[in-house]
């Protein structure tokens, strides 16, 4: 199995850093953000300085670890499966492959399914 190694450390060292020396970590893991942020194309990186912001304060106002890592979970897969999302551009590129028109984006739903058809029932 390979390892990814982030600033130089695999997640078993970043783990083992946490565990001994809990703010040494953090000062570490936020160079190493500040590194990669400063690594990427200058067109990209306000982006990611707002993205990081916003995760950050996420985690800063979740009441546990675990609150802050499943508030963390659910804003990754909205970006994956909501609207404008990475599985909604991957249709959109399988259209254009495949040289079909690309669908209406206000037609779906928040995870991509067509909206139901509401129904009106006569009163009584």
């Amino acid at each position: 199995m390979r390892t990814t190694k982030i600033a130089g450390k695999s997640f078993d060292e970043w783990a083992d850093l946490a565990k001994s020396d809990g703010e040494n970590f953090e000062r570490q893991r936020l160079a190493a953000i500040e590194a990669y942020i400063e690594s990427v194309p200058p067109e990209h990186r306000e982006r990611l300085q707002r993205l990081q912001w916003r995760i950050d304060q996420e985690r800063r106002l979740a009441r546990t670890p675990m609150a802050a890592c499943l508030k963390l979970s659910r804003m990754m897969w909205k970006n994956v499966l909501g609207p404008g999302g990475l599985r909604e551009r991957f249709e959109e590129l399988g259209c254009v492959l495949q040289n079909e028109p690309v669908g209406d984006p206000s037609s779906k739903s928040e995870v991509g399914i067509p909206p139901a058809q509401v129904l009106a029932f006569a009163r009584d």
